[in-house]
């Protein structure tokens, strides 16, 4: 086994780890990656490119992500367009009175909160959509909503690392992670031993694995998203779109369960149309299913008939690691000196990874982060059950 240093290990080349590592380098610190497959292979591969606000619950969610969409400006003029970021805006889709009254309710807190966010008719909004149905009532509207291409963000922010000092080991899962007097003290993978004062755990839907060789449990579950993808078309959307069920199930588990489930679309860069998304407690289970695929396609055509005669070429399924209430798990863990989390992200990490490199990238630079890490250290689930 050889042996090796490290400044900072960070466990997971996703774009959770990915941003890290550039905003790390751009601080004077070369960190080195650690990747059991490849760089995008977990859900950062697996996910759609919504750069969504109006998902974000009103409170600390919605503040994290206003914080995080504010620095995707600069990271599209740094990483350059090849990521393919668009403020495009978005919408959520009320098709029916409930859903519009729990919407206005929501939209006076994101309003409060920061967000600038309206409330369209169906006749105005289907002068934005016309390809939306009848069956729309309302939307809501924000200009601040996005879309990028997240395998392209990832590899760029990776890019950029690298050719500042950062290090990639691929391929290599992390077998083990030394400790002494309660502080970390190397990395182990099958191959070699990195001898390093930081880990930061980035390992997504797998950061209950790296925690527990720390010695530490970690409560995050993997959650399925299977989506669609159709053959290229000319443009047919000019907005990412969600539904409002769509966010009533992401912080609801018992309504993805047997109800109807909401589902999200946007239109690539590349002409394709991704359409999601399940919200399945399934295990680290990444098959599709006929009946999860169904449901999609089922719940999108009465929305969007005109899809009825676009081919999908192909299916996919990802896992969103999923905390009890719904926020990342940030920063140190307490007890044991070097070991940051940054994972528990669930279907926000694209959303989420601008501002959450930064955030762990100043707390290892020894800078104040913008942003309070506080609320989302892990230190908060254990304070729930005493």
């Amino acid at each position: 086994m050889s042996e090796t240093t490290a400044e900072v290990v960070i466990v997971g080349a996703g774009v959770i780890g990915a941003a890290i590592a550039f905003h790390l380098t751009r601080r004077g610190i070369r960190p080195l990656l650690v990747e059991k497959e490849d760089p995008a292979a977990g859900s950062s591969g697996a996910c759609d490119g919504l750069v969504f606000l109006q998902s974000k619950k009103p409170g600390l969610h919605l503040e994290l992500a206003l914080e995080s969409r504010r620095r995707f400006d600069e990271l599209r003029e740094i990483l350059g367009p090849g990521i393919e970021f668009r403020a495009t805006g978005g919408l959520c889709l009320i098709e029916n009175d409930s859903e519009l009254e729990v919407l206005r309710r929501w939209l006076a807190e994101q309003r409060a909160g920061g967000l600038s966010v309206e409330l369209i008719d169906g006749t105005d909004l289907r002068g934005l959509e016309p390809l939306l149905s009848q069956r729309v009532i309302a939307a809501s509207f924000s200009p601040l909503d996005a879309q990028v291409n997240p395998y392209a963000l990832t590899f760029a922010l990776i890019a950029a690392a690298r050719a500042a000092g950062a290090r990639l080991l691929a391929g290599e899962p992390v077998t083990g992670i030394e400790i002494a007097s309660g502080r970390v003290q190397a990395v182990r993978t099958l191959r070699r031993r990195i001898a390093t004062p930081l880990v930061v755990n980035a390992a997504g839907a797998h950061a209950p694995e790296i925690g527990r060789l720390a010695g530490i449990t970690v409560p995050i579950r993997p959650r399925r998203g299977q989506l669609l993808v159709t053959a290229a078309r000319p443009p047919m959307l000019r907005h990412g779109i969600i539904s409002a069920r769509y966010i009533a199930a992401k912080f609801n588990p018992e309504l993805a369960v047997g109800g109807e489930m909401g589902f999200s679309l946007e239109q690539a860069e590349s002409g394709n149309l991704l359409i999601g998304s399940t919200r399945e407690f399934a295990g680290f289970d990444r098959r599709t299913t006929l009946a999860g695929i169904r449901s999609v396609a089922r719940r999108i055509l009465p929305v969007v008939p005109a899809l009825a005669a676009v081919p999908v070429i192909r299916t996919f399924a990802g896992l969103r690691p999923y905390t009890p209430d719904g926020l990342p798990i940030l920063g140190p863990v307490s007890g044991l000196e070097g070991f940051l989390m940054a994972a528990g992200h669930e279907g926000d990490g694209i959303a989420l990874s601008a501002v959450t490199g930064e955030l762990l990238a100043a707390h290892i630079a020894g800078e104040r982060p913008a942003f309070p890490l506080d609320p989302f250290r892990l230190e908060r689930f254990s304070q729930e059950a005493a």
